[in-house]
């Protein structure tokens, strides 16, 4: 099939502009792609974005174009606030209300285990797909769909939905088997185009890398894409493309201009021009069906979160950029709770499971909604008692991406080392003791951690192999064990106190 056999694209000062020359045919249709990813709070933040608006959105571009296709590209069951309460639920019963078209599984919804993405999925009045989930012996998993093809205003529109492969590293997918991200997308939607799809739209949760990668295919006419929070459009003359921000702040519907034609041998043609808008949602008047339920949940929400648990007497730290490179003040006192909970030797927090992202002056009354804030994924404590060599080769892992600001980063209490960064990911770590002695190979030492990282996310595989004590089935909630022995003190006074130390430049 001839595709664009009547566009030239121009490029303007980094946008790219479409100019359609002689443009004639039997039938032309608009259609209209709405996508959206990345969609955590269920309320607005400074008046944008939050669910009200979102479907507010929506429901005005169906209104406006019945042929208009409504999309997600991962992540909303986790994290936020509320998901710490009901796994996400209130995400569902808000987008049940104006549901969409094709749902893709971010890694998000695999953060409280593949039961509760199943019983999510079964709550939907949507379809979820992904293309590149399977089961661990490679059957297909119950309740999520593969590629959709759909006929929409005469078209024949491919919905590819692909998830991100590298999910299993940073959320609980439990036995699931993820296959490659960008291989296996490209192959269906070709395969699509052989079936004879008019227009392919990739519905995608990975990075900008792999976007790269989808798109330099020419294998998608549209891709709509999730998971770097960021919002961005672009077209090179064959793939319109939109990275579809966070908590539906800024949309872009994409318009595209299709005409219906037959070449000289009667064969059917596709011509279409893209035209991208932008939606600011600070100017869009929330759904009032949702907006009823998004104020019952934060009154639900705020009489659960507004309790006193105690005074921080030093300043707290909780940074994205902090936490996930240095000695954090907040890092220590989530590390420290755990360990006293469970009467470790040693904790390890990863820097990434710290999500509040603020700064907390001395003074600051903190409530069970700042601690709830800070650690939103529902992760349960546990502890494990392993050798000194494996100790060491936790925290190796710890800072081996520290350059990367990946969320691998270790918050530990108990013990202290230093690492320089300069040196190769493995040998950066030295000078590591527990207490007031030096780390011993061979001695077991108790060590209590979130069951993520027990379970080898963020890298932690060196944690795993040892005697669990405190599994996850018997472990309490690391956000209750926080807020209880903050509570039990009263009062905050650990700051940063040398336990990570960054030597070199």
């Amino acid at each position: 099939m001839k595709r664009h056999s009547h566009i030239a694209a121009l490029l303007l000062g980094g946008a790219t502009l479409a100019v359609s020359a002689g443009m004639g045919s039997a039938e032309s249709v608009k259609l209209t792609i709405l996508g959206v990813g990345d969609a955590y709070n269920f309320s607005e933040e400074d008046g944008r974005g939050g669910f009200a608006r979102l479907n507010a959105v929506a429901r005005a571009e169906r209104a406006a174009n019945p042929n208009t296709l409504y999309v997600f590209d991962g992540d909303m069951l986790s994290p936020s606030l509320l998901s710490g309460f009901d796994k996400g639920q209130n995400t569902i019963d808000l987008t049940n209300i104006e549901p969409f078209d094709i749902a893709v599984p971010g890694n998000h919804e695999f953060d409280f285990g593949p039961e509760n993405f199943a019983e999510k999925m079964a709550a939907s009045k949507y379809p979820w797909a992904a293309i590149n989930i399977t089961n661990a012996d490679g059957s297909p998993v119950a309740g999520l769909g593969g590629v959709m093809m759909k006929d929409v205003g005469g078209l024949k529109v491919a919905l590819i939905p692909v998830a991100q492969d590298t999910s299993p590293e940073v959320a609980s997918t439990g036995d699931l088997k993820f296959l490659p991200t960008v291989e296996t997308g490209i192959a269906a939607a070709k395969q699509a185009r052989e079936d004879g799809a008019d227009i392919v739209v990739g519905v995608v949760q990975t990075d900008m890398t792999n976007d790269r990668k989808l798109i330099a295919s020419h294998a998608f006419d549209v891709i709509m894409s999730g998971d770097d929070h960021s919002y961005a459009t672009a077209y090179d003359g064959v793939t319109a493309y939109v990275e579809t921000s966070i908590d539906g702040q800024f949309l872009s519907p994409v318009d595209l201009m299709v005409e219906i034609g037959a070449d000289k041998d009667g064969k059917r043609t596709i011509d279409w021009v893209p035209m991208f808008r932008f939606i600011d949602t600070a100017a869009v008047e929330p759904d009032a069906e949702t907006q009823a339920l998004v104020d019952k949940l934060q009154a639900q929400l705020d009489e659960s979160l507004n309790v006193e648990i105690g005074t921080t007497e030093v300043a707290l730290d909780s940074r994205r950029n902090v936490v996930r490179a240095e000695e954090s003040a907040m890092g220590n006192v989530i590390a420290d709770a755990i360990r006293a909970a469970t009467g470790a030797d040693i904790a390890i927090a990863n820097g990434g499971g710290i999500r509040a992202d603020r700064t907390y002056d001395p003074g600051t009354v903190l409530t069970r909604r700042d601690i709830l804030t800070e650690l939103p994924f529902g992760n349960v404590t546990v502890l494990t008692e392993l050798p000194g060599s494996q100790i060491l080769a936790a925290l190796e892992n710890g800072v081996s991406q520290v350059e990367k600001g990946a969320g691998r980063f270790a918050q530990v209490s108990g013990v202290s080392f230093a690492f320089d960064p300069s040196a190769p990911a493995g040998s950066r770590v030295s000078e590591v003791m527990v207490g007031d002695a030096p780390l011993d190979m061979d001695k077991l030492y108790k060590v209590a951690a979130n069951d993520y990282i027990l379970g080898g996310g963020d890298g932690y595989s060196a944690l795993g192999g040892g005697r669990v004590i405190i599994n996850a089935g018997n472990g309490n909630l690391m956000a209750n064990d926080v807020i209880d022995y903050i509570a039990g003190m009263g009062k905050i006074t650990t700051g940063v106190e040398g336990r990570i130390r960054k030597l070199g430049n």
